[in-house]
């Protein structure tokens, strides 16, 4: 299924580059959404918007996986939609971590922003959403995490 880009998309990153003095191409744009369903994906952007998420994470096995997806960089812009494709905010990576699951700390898991923001909660939650991504294989604790720290430069 091709999916066709939303025009939000579009329109949010000329006024950003706009703000800047820039144009079109002169900068690359990653987009996606948060998780692998529309009442978390909505909430994460959310979380983001209002300055409350500031970190992702991702197995780094997915990104062997889908030949597609390259690790995020420092450096790097993405818009973040919602579910349904449409521009929320721009983000700009600020540091990128590898760490074996059972390595991520009490501070990142509170950076993530979601639940009690404990470290309790972030692995319960990721440990579900993880197995989920991995389908037939089976998710272990010594899988590298890409953990993510990113800022908000455009709403």
């Amino acid at each position: 299924m091709i999916r066709i880009e939303d025009p939000s998309i579009g329109i949010m990153r000329r006024k950003y580059l706009s703000s800047l003095g820039l144009e079109e191409g002169d900068r690359y744009f990653t987009t996606w959404h948060f998780s692998d369903n529309r009442r978390d994906a909505d909430e994460l952007a959310h979380l983001v918007k209002s300055g409350i998420k500031t970190a992702t994470s991702s197995l780094c096995e997915m990104y062997d996986i889908d030949e597609e997806d390259t690790l995020p960089k420092v450096g790097e812009y993405s818009v973040i939609t919602n579910w349904e494709g449409k521009a929320q905010c721009i983000i700009e990576t600020v540091e990128v971590t590898l760490l074996p699951f059972r390595k991520v700390e009490e501070e990142f898991a509170y950076l993530e922003g979601e639940g009690d923001r404990s470290l309790e909660h972030w692995r319960r939650m990721h440990r579900e959403f993880f197995q989920r991504e991995l389908k037939d294989q089976t998710f272990s604790e010594d899988m590298l995490v890409v953990c993510e720290k990113f800022k908000v430069v455009y709403k």
